[in-house]
């Protein structure tokens, strides 16, 4: 099905190629001395300078993570690249690289301006960010349709998702120690969102039955786009053969014609460390908050509907005019066609919270040389069928007052991966650098063949 293999590699391809979970800082930095943005990932956290960032390039992260890898659609078939889909690739060794259901999530936040200061009984941030976040679900019956054809009569398609927003903040945050119990400090941040754009699409249902004599289609699909400008494409379906149906308007793609501020929404992060001996206990939930969009563009199916037709019937023999081949090659033209979403009134307005993270940490002081520290940390991404979670474990050392690094190994949802951080931090000047996931093996155009990997570099001027 042409459609569905154009997805399926745009998918792979997008989540490798992309500057991307929304991944406030690397979490390789989460326990790191001196680094001055362990505050987007739990409020309590403090400095001990007051900083001001280098426009545009005081914290960068890019993150890209998921279970489907560039590796699993891509093939070299006599020394040319090639999609599973293609016939060389034997059908059963491709499909069992992919599970039950495989995601992709890519990130991207860059700080525009930061900065720090102590002041009011406690320690202050500001920052001024641009966020962008991107997310898809696929079933295996996806790409087993799109491997296989007919051969398996029945596919449920169930549950494919996408998701994707971008917007604009502005945080204040404020941490302090609480005197009344000693130990305990605590933080909370508020932000202000500015919507640029989002779009969600809920594809529920899309039971197909390919039969040699019909062909009948169950769907269910709701899409939203909030993006100024945006605008569904429709053509006009006329049904061929003994169908029953009537011509009707179906969505055959988009377009967008301008960007501008869609939406405001607002945001909370709150945040508490407690120290006990030489262990440090903090928890967190960051981005408890909503967007609240303009107009809205809406595609739906309005429910679930059936259909059944015999356009696209099969015959053995391969010369004739409804053979396999030709039937097929009609029916992956055709697909669009077969899912009739219909386009909507536009909402005049449509609110979505935003994907909560929760974060739990736990940090010990070496005793027998207290420059060296131990932490674990979870963070767990709540974004509806994109929920994952993470473990993560680092040794963290500043053996001079100047330097901080890190190593740390991680575990979650997409997989185990190594991670580490180098910190410069003198007078006037603070760089930065760091990966939750180092790169692994590219392919030849410079794309990681595994599909996780972030990077974290930033310039500041602590005073």
């Amino acid at each position: 099905m042409k459609a569905i293999k154009k997805i399926a590699f745009c998918a792979a391809i997008a989540a490798a190629a992309l500057p991307i979970s929304a991944q406030k800082s690397t979490y390789s930095g989460y326990f790191l001395d001196n680094y001055n943005y362990r505050f987007q990932m739990n409020p309590a956290f403090a400095n001990d300078q007051n900083f001001v960032s280098m426009p545009g390039l005081g914290n960068i992260n890019v993150s890209v993570a998921g279970n489907l890898h560039l590796t699993d659609v891509l093939y070299n078939v006599n020394g040319r690249t090639a999609l599973f889909t293609n016939p060389q690739v034997d059908a059963a060794s491709a499909l069992k690289k992919f599970g039950n259901r495989d995601k992709l999530t890519t990130n991207e936040k860059i700080d525009i301006i930061s900065g720090g200061f102590k002041a009011w009984g406690g320690y202050n941030t500001v920052s001024i960010s641009a966020v962008a976040n991107a997310a898809v679900s696929v079933p295996k019956s996806f790409f087993q349709l799109a491997k296989e054809g007919v051969s398996n009569k029945t596919y449920e398609i169930n549950n494919l998702a996408a998701d994707a927003n971008a917007y604009a903040q502005i945080a204040f945050n404020h941490s302090r120690d609480i005197k009344q119990v000693p130990g305990l400090r605590a933080g909370a941040a508020v932000k202000f969102l500015i919507g640029v754009g989002a779009l969600q699409a809920k594809l529920k249902e899309a039971d197909l039955t390919l039969g040699t004599d019909n062909w009948i289609a169950r769907t269910n699909a709701d899409i939203y786009a909030s993006v100024g400008g945006f605008r569904f494409d429709q053509k006009r379906y006329e049904p061929e053969g003994n169908t029953g149906m009537q011509p009707y308007d179906y969505v055959s793609g988009a377009k967008i014609e301008n960007f501008g501020i869609q939406g405001f929404g607002m945001a909370f992060d709150l945040g508490a460390e407690y120290k006990w001996n030489d262990f440090k206990f903090s928890a967190a939930v960051l981005d408890l908050g909503f967007i609240s969009w303009g107009e809205t563009q809406w595609a739906s199916t309005n429910g679930t509907r059936t259909i059944e037709t015999d356009a696209y019937t099969f015959n053995v023999d391969g010369d004739a005019d409804n053979s396999f081949k030709n039937e097929w090659k009609d029916m992956k033209d055709d697909f669009s066609k077969l899912y009739q979403l219909s386009v909507n009134e536009a909402k005049s307005s449509y609110t979505r919270g935003l994907a909560t993270t929760l974060n739990f940490g736990v940090d010990y002081i070496f005793p027998y040389y207290r420059n060296l520290h131990f932490g674990l940390v979870n963070s767990t991404r709540i974004y509806g069928p994109f929920t994952s979670t993470q473990f993560r474990l680092s040794a963290n050392v500043a053996p001079v007052k100047v330097f901080s690094a890190d190593i740390n190994l991680g575990v979650g949802t997409y997989g185990a991966d190594f991670g580490w951080m180098l910190n410069v931090n003198t007078t006037g000047f603070n760089l930065f650098l760091g990966m939750d996931h180092t790169l692994g093996k590219l392919a030849k155009q410079g794309i990681p063949l595994n599909s996780n990997a972030s990077f974290n570099l930033g310039i500041n001027f602590p005073f």
